[in-house]
């Protein structure tokens, strides 16, 4: 089952559930652990989804320690912060204690305020380490745009990253600004800029050049014709995009999107210092022995990379984009995401347990439950496979000897 319909069937779920849900406790346990759920956290394990965490520098209030609803962690790092509040209340903002908590816990870049219903993220864009006090995204279960899915797998345990969320909350944030401001200014331009095309439109064609001051009169003058030529720019745009999107073929389509994907992920590698994780010794084995695997292709001679995650080890060939392997490897359970399908897998790893993965992470793509790293010895054929399957797809990724 895809992740879509992972949180859809979460959707219908919530809607049956919700009219009997009274109270804080029960809007946890009936509504709010599911959620989670979903998102591909095992909340039944005490270590990964933590109730009433209390951190190690709580202070006490009225003679109790302050705590938080839940802390979310991967890998044993906490990455998330909680505060739950009952279904018939309005998570409109987070007190001060969660501020606190996201504060004192320096691994954790996501505040959560939620009913059960919505779920609204916090981060810190203003000022690092404080929680900002408006949110830049809010997923409602019962009522949500099929784009906003999009936004939600970013916080799905598979896919967790903290500099992509960060990168990501501030364009949200950002894009939500300026499109309400050209919005704005397209239903309703300001004099400022009226002025301001009536200058530049001379630029365009010595015709159309307006020769003296702009005075009001001109504006005045002015504003229906700009009224007017803002409704045929913004019908151009739209037909020229349309067009675009018919004359390109679906392989073509979905080369341009993977491009753009690998362009992304490329650009939000950059940035990954600034989350200050720590490679492992355990990882840079992994590296190490799919780098070797890889060597023995004789198809092909791409360089192998890693891109290093809170919540995964992922290896590639030229960019982070083109993984075609991502290895969990906590202290209790490990497990390699291959980009193959699951018959593909199941082929080439025979001896081992092997699961679907939701589609959050793109594609088709297969879960190998493993003990140790040095399971790759029995795992060669999969490793290569999965090498050579990427490698194809990118004929002009770096090589070896570059």
């Amino acid at each position: 089952m895809g992740f879509a319909e992972d949180i859809a069937k979460l959707s219908e779920q919530v809607r049956t559930r919700a009219g009997n849900v009274f109270g804080e406790e029960a809007t946890k346990q009936a509504l709010i652990l599911p959620f989670f759920g979903a998102l591909g956290y095992d909340v039944w394990d005490p270590m990964e989804v933590r109730p009433e965490y209390i951190s190690d520098v709580a202070k006490k209030k009225s003679g109790q320690f302050e705590k938080v609803d839940y802390a979310i962690a991967i890998n044993e790092s906490i990455v998330m912060l909680v505060e739950a509040k009952a279904r018939d209340q309005r998570p409109e903002a987070h007190d001060g204690q969660l501020g606190r908590y996201f504060t004192w816990t320096l691994t954790a870049k996501v505040g959560i305020v939620t009913n059960g219903i919505e779920y609204r993220f916090f981060t810190d864009l203003r000022e690092k380490n404080i929680m900002d006090k408006e949110p830049f995204f809010s997923f409602n279960v019962l009522a949500y745009d099929p784009k906003e899915i999009e936004n939600l797998k970013l916080f799905h345990r598979d896919n967790f990253d903290a500099a992509a969320i960060g990168r990501h909350a501030e364009e949200m944030v950002y894009v939500k600004g300026m499109t309400m401001l050209v919005g704005n200014i397209l239903r309703t331009p300001s004099e400022e800029f009226i002025r301001f095309l009536v200058s530049e439109v001379g630029k365009v064609s010595s015709d159309c050049e307006i020769g003296g001051k702009v005075t009001s009169r001109v504006v005045d003058k002015f504003r229906p014709i700009i009224k007017k030529s803002i409704q045929h720019s913004l019908v151009d745009l739209m037909t020229r995009s349309i067009t675009q999107e018919m004359g390109q073929s679906p392989e073509e389509i979905e080369k341009a999107a993977e491009s753009m994907e690998a362009e992304a992920e490329e650009e939000l590698a950059k940035t990954e210092e600034a989350t200050k994780v720590i490679t492992t010794d355990e990882e840079l084995e992994v590296l190490a022995r799919v780098q070797k695997i890889a060597a023995t292709s004789t198809k092909f001679q791409h360089a192998v990379g890693y891109k290093d995650v809170e919540s995964y080890f992922g290896v590639h060939v030229g960019k982070p984009g083109w993984w075609f392997m991502r290895f969990y490897l906590s202290p209790k359970r490990k497990s390699i995401v291959a980009r193959l399908s699951m018959q593909a897998t199941k082929a080439l790893a025979p001896e081992f347990e092997v699961q679907e993965v939701s589609t959050s992470l793109g594609g088709e793509a297969s879960r190998v439950l493993i003990t140790s790293v040095a399971d790759l010895d029995r795992l060669e054929a999969l490793v290569l496979q999965c090498y050579q399957a990427e490698a194809e797809k990118h004929p002009l990724a770096p090589s070896k000897a570059a």
